[in-house]
């Protein structure tokens, strides 16, 4: 078994590729006991604290779900629940969750917060969601992709929309370390930072595979095998830019054109929310103000047989439980 005791849970970059490899490994085996019906209660006398500052239906449901059944005890705390920030230091909280709880997740803005909460704390720290990247979103999808096609090596990845966003980052990184081609496709205003990407092209070229960032379409043909797609108004998001957002990510809409423009088996995945149809009341608003009933992908490719996105939704539970699993467990041995 590696050793991951006390690592904490940043950045995809942060791992080797085998470390990866064996995180998706857990979280079958994890996923298979939960199909099972099988208890794996491994951490009876553990509590860990989860932070959020943004708030979100499936990064809290899977760390409480996940921390629940590895039988922890779990404190959210929203961005009213604690004094972050606001009456204490992140340094001071860090040191005080520390003493109180073996585990800590942020999920908020800044990458510096949640990289200051692990300098400071003495116990693990992941990753919910920052602006830079979202590590645990990444390992998820990735493990669908493999359950999905039986493989990562070798595969195409094209993420379309805003491609320098957190999601992207992260996808682009694990696609690097798991030797898949990633395809960054949006406008050329909001491509890749010239960072993320110079970090992780030479770990492609090792792993035998490419990263191609352009504004062109045209290059997914007969070439990805899955489409990605994430909002295109985030939460904190100014309503004021809602129109030149959209007006510039409006060609990059998934919709099945695109999918039959790429291979014969192309799925498509989504982090959630999605704004595939008027259910939601910012899909309503959007709709009064541009005349949108679609955002990023139609309604029709959400809903057919190529979409893949609850079974992401789902995996995010299993490999967030893998990431707590090891960094907690050989821990409590020592």
């Amino acid at each position: 078994m590696m050793d991951f005791a006390g690592r904490d849970f940043l950045r995809i970059l942060d791992f080797s590729e085998d470390e990866l490899r064996y995180m998706l490994a857990t979280a079958r085996r994890f996923k298979e006991l939960k199909r099972e019906g099988k208890p794996h209660k491994v951490f009876p006398n553990k509590n860990i604290a989860i932070l959020f500052e943004k708030t979100s239906t499936r990064t809290r449901c899977s760390f409480e779900v996940a921390g629940y059944d590895l039988g922890m005890g779990v404190t959210y705390l929203d961005p009213t629940g604690s004094q972050m920030g606001h009456k204490e230091s992140i340094a001071d909280t860090a040191r005080v969750l520390s003493r109180i709880y073996n585990g800590i997740e942020y999920r908020g803005f800044d990458q510096k917060i949640v990289d200051d909460l692990a300098k400071y704390a003495s116990v693990p720290v992941w990753n919910g969601l920052t602006d830079e990247c979202h590590p645990t979103q990444a390992l998820g999808d990735f493990m669908t992709l493999e359950e999905h096609f039986g493989k990562l090596q070798g595969l195409t990845l094209a993420f379309v929309g805003d491609t320098r966003n957190n999601v992207a980052n992260s996808l682009m990184a694990m696609s690097a370390k798991m030797g898949m081609n990633f395809i960054a496709c949006g406008p050329d205003g909001l491509r890749p930072s010239d960072e993320i990407i110079e970090k992780c092209r030479p770990i492609a070229e090792k792993n035998g595979c490419t990263i191609t960032v352009t504004s062109d379409l045209n290059v997914l043909a007969g070439r990805a095998d899955a489409i990605y797609a994430d909002v295109w108004l985030s939460l904190g998001e100014d309503a004021e830019k809602w129109g030149e957002r959209i007006n510039l990510l409006k060609p990059y809409q998934v919709n099945m054109a695109m999918m039959n423009m790429a291979k014969p088996g192309t799925v498509f995945l989504h982090c959630l929310p999605s704004f595939h149809d008027l259910n939601t009341s910012i899909a309503r608003d959007v709709q009064e103000k541009y005349g949108l009933t679609e955002m990023e992908v139609t309604n029709e490719v959400f809903e057919s047989e190529r979409s893949i996105v609850f079974e992401q939704a789902e995996n995010r539970m299993h490999t967030i439980k893998a990431v707590m699993f090891l960094t907690l467990y050989e821990r409590s041995k020592k």
